[in-house]
């Protein structure tokens, strides 16, 4: 027996220079070039967020990057990676304001699949990251070196 609605749920991750709408209008389009006469398409658009970049130049990053090493005992690598996250997009139009992103997760994690995981340790480095990239902050704008430096169990 064949079914007499078919449903799906496409997302996708934009990229810089590209627009909720545009795409939406594409994939709309597309969508309607491609499907059989036979077939009604309804699309309906749900929600978009605009593509964003870190930029790794600003003091901000810097500092993320001095707490991370405070943290875990390496100097971080910097990993150009996608994500959805739209209200980061709205928080630099709007308010002009340097968005740090710190991920902490390992590639076997499964984020948002349904055995996702986190390790201990990094959970709790993690937390000891947060706290020192608010000293590292505090300090000079994110430039400046803190008085003192507390040690995180374990290394």
């Amino acid at each position: 027996m064949i079914p007499a609605e078919a449903h799906a749920k496409i997302s996708m991750r934009l990229v810089p220079d590209q627009t909720p709408k545009e795409i939406a209008r594409k994939i709309r389009a597309f969508l309607k070039k491609t499907a059989p006469r036979s077939v009604r398409l309804r699309v309906n658009e749900l929600h978009g967020g605009a593509a964003w970049v870190t930029p790794t130049d600003q003091p901000a990053i810097h500092a993320a990057e001095r707490a991370l090493e405070r943290a875990f005992g390496r100097r971080p690598v910097m990993v150009r990676e996608g994500g959805s996250i739209p209200i980061v997009a709205d928080i630099d139009r709007r308010l002009k304001v340097p968005t740090v992103l710190m991920g902490l997760g390992l590639n076997d994690d499964n984020l948002h699949a349904p055995n996702e995981k986190m390790e201990l340790d990094n959970f709790y480095r993690g937390i000891a990251a947060s706290a020192f990239l608010m000293e590292e902050l505090a300090t000079a704008g994110g430039n400046g070196k803190p008085s003192r430096r507390p040690r995180v169990g374990g290394r």
